[in-house]
């Protein structure tokens, strides 16, 4: 058995997650941006379809990406270096996770419910949430969207219309967090496209160690539609 939050019950000890489904923790609460906050300092993360109720999540191992480890494939360092694309930052938030919550081909549905999608366009406009997208000849091609607090960054989902968009979001992201010091990228659950970007998986009791060292940096939330796109094009 799992608990049962209300509105105020405190999550759970990590350690009582379930080993199937690997890192179910707990199931109920709401998604109010005080809630989804606490849950990613805490290296929990929601996961659930449209119409179950709200599950939260920290599995073991845990999968995560150091930035000064992305893989760049020769194929997409030659995309990078040929620049017939352009990287924003949080230029459209709303587009990305749309992009993101569309049903993927072969799968039925989407667990990016209304709900979520709510929820962290409530994220975004407090600064917490941000987009990276790739632009191919003024279309919107792929991004990815996720949560920064401290210095971690917490993906949450990616997409692509074109080859190699969405890794072109991931190449932006990193560079922008390596030059603002950030030192993690949580991917949350094991992919062989994640691995393939350098990706790794590690045990969640070294996470939460990690999430301890970096999540209490000095943080100030605002949009990142500044953010140079420069650093990315000589990263390749």
């Amino acid at each position: 058995m799992i608990p049962w939050l209300e509105h105020d019950t405190p999550f759970p000890p990590l350690q009582s997650a379930l080993g199937e489904p690997n890192g179910l923790l707990a199931a109920g609460g709401d998604l109010s941006p005080e809630r989804l906050l606490d849950a990613y300092r805490h290296g929990i993360f929601p996961w659930f379809s449209e119409g179950d109720p709200i599950l939260w999540w920290s599995p073991d191992p845990r999968m995560i990406l150091f930035p000064a480890e992305l893989k760049i494939s020769r194929s997409l360092g030659k995309t990078l270096r040929n620049r017939s694309y352009e990287a924003r930052f949080d230029s459209a938030f709303d587009e990305v996770v749309a992009g993101c919550a569309a049903p993927r081909k072969g799968e039925p549905g989407t667990w990016i419910s209304g709900a979520m999608i709510e929820a962290y366009r409530g994220l975004h406009r407090l600064g917490y949430a941000h987009s990276v997208e790739t632009w191919i000849d003024g279309d919107l091609a792929g991004g990815l969207y996720g949560v920064a607090i401290g210095r971690v960054f917490f993906g949450e989902s990616m997409f692509s219309r074109a080859r190699d968009a969405s890794k072109i979001a991931l190449a932006a992201l990193v560079a922008h967090l390596e030059s603002a010091g950030f030192g993690l990228i949580d991917c949350q659950m094991r992919t062989p496209h994640l691995e393939t970007l350098g990706a790794r998986e590690i045990p969640r009791r070294r996470f939460s160690r990690l999430l301890e060292e970096l999540i209490h940096y000095p943080h100030s939330p605002g949009s990142w539609s500044g953010a140079s796109v420069a650093q990315v094009q000589c990263r390749s």
